[in-house]
């Protein structure tokens, strides 16, 4: 109760991270208050003692995928936010980095109101209490960051948008938030041993009945193009415009008032003993890896720093046998994990996969970047 309860406390940002960066995605904003306040986050490939993350551009422009990771959120010692985003429309990119940089704040913010309500109240606050309280927290910050990127002059909003999918950890305690397909997972061993895959978010797309309910009764049309018929996409009601492959997302104004949403579905849980790490990752991955796959690449990883990256060389490769013709998506990748007193060496407790395949043969070729990873870690 006590470890549950002081997740409310989170406040501010704290400690820096380490990391790798041999092609730097982009350059952290040099403000001071954005040092003051956001100086623990990375948002660049690289890895700490809790963390590997790895973003590659596909072969459609330019990279509109955005990561984050916070250790100490909210100046606790074992409170963690990360999340990864999926941009989308000319400006994706621009809004996929600055929700990257601004929903953290909108959590902290209404954290902090709900803190002094804690503080006044704490003999009485039940558990079940607690969650509602956190879960309209995660409600009030992704509704306020929607409201900015609306006046926002300077970003296109009204045809871009991004996806979200986060979490804060605090303790054993998960709290998820999502809106659009970018996807969590976690990886948990069982009592034989074996490491399994369970979905942590829901993939939120059109064709789903709730979801496609509320798009027709906002006067919104559902359907898929000829060539892609597996691909549900939302569109205005008398133009065949934008087509969005999500039914919720910041930004992409012009489809607001024909049931997209930015309304995060907000998910709990107990992490138990067998829980080893999560994945977040945008859909250049879910595309063409399954959970069991993805989970499968960490777990036969060499070390934790190369985790992120060894699970989008997977991707890419899958994207050219799979779809040789296609132009490969965005891929990036978040790995949280959640023992941090084990070895970074991961091979040496990960015991069997998902198909109990523990044969050196199918790892993923991860020498170099395990060998980068390392050299920096003794710098």
């Amino acid at each position: 109760m006590d470890c549950l309860l002081s997740i409310l406390k989170a406040l501010r940002l704290g400690t820096c991270l380490t990391f790798f960066n041999p092609n730097p995605v982009e350059q952290l904003p040099s403000t001071s208050s954005f040092k003051k306040e956001f100086g623990g986050k990375m948002v660049r490939n690289g890895w700490n003692h809790v963390a590997s993350l790895f973003t590659q551009q596909g072969n459609k422009g330019i990279n509109q995928d955005g990561m984050v990771i916070i250790e100490d959120f909210g100046s606790r010692p074992d409170t963690i936010f990360c999340g990864v985003f999926d941009g989308h429309g000319p400006s994706g990119h621009l809004i996929a980095r600055k929700v990257r940089d601004i929903l953290p704040s909108k959590l902290n913010s209404h954290w902090e109101v709900i803190d002094h309500a804690k503080e006044s109240n704490a003999n009485r606050v039940e558990e079940h209490e607690i969650f509602r309280i956190l879960k309209e927290s995660f409600l009030k910050a992704f509704e306020a960051t929607d409201k900015e990127l609306k006046f926002c002059p300077n970003i296109d909003c009204f045809n871009s948008g991004t996806t979200a999918v986060t979490l804060v950890k605090q303790g054993q305690y998960l709290v998820i938030g999502n809106i659009g397909d970018s996807r969590a997972i976690l990886g948990r061993r069982d009592d034989n041993n074996y490491l399994d895959a369970i979905q942590l978010s829901v993939d939120l797309k059109p064709n789903l009945p709730r979801e496609l309910k509320r798009i027709k009764q906002c006067k919104g049309r559902v359907f898929s193009l000829q060539n892609e018929p597996m691909m549900a996409r939302v569109w205005m009601p008398q133009d065949d415009y934008p087509g969005l492959a999500m039914s919720r997302a910041f930004g992409d104004f012009c489809l607001k008032k024909y049931g997209l949403i930015s309304v995060p579905e907000v998910h709990f849980r107990c992490l138990s003993q067998g829980d080893e790490f999560i994945v977040l990752a945008t859909d250049g991955i879910w595309d063409v890896l399954s959970n069991k796959e993805v989970v499968n690449v960490v777990g036969l990883c060499h070390t934790r720093c190369s985790a992120a990256h060894s699970v989008v060389e997977k991707a890419k490769r899958v994207w050219k046998y799979k779809y040789p013709t296609s132009k490969m998506d965005d891929c990036t990748v978040v790995c949280l994990f959640l023992n941090t007193t084990l070895p970074h060496n991961i091979s040496s407790y990960a015991g069997k996969t998902c198909n109990g395949n523990s044969n050196p043969s199918s790892m993923i070729e991860t020498s170099e970047v395990s060998t980068y990873c390392c050299q920096e870690d003794h710098e």
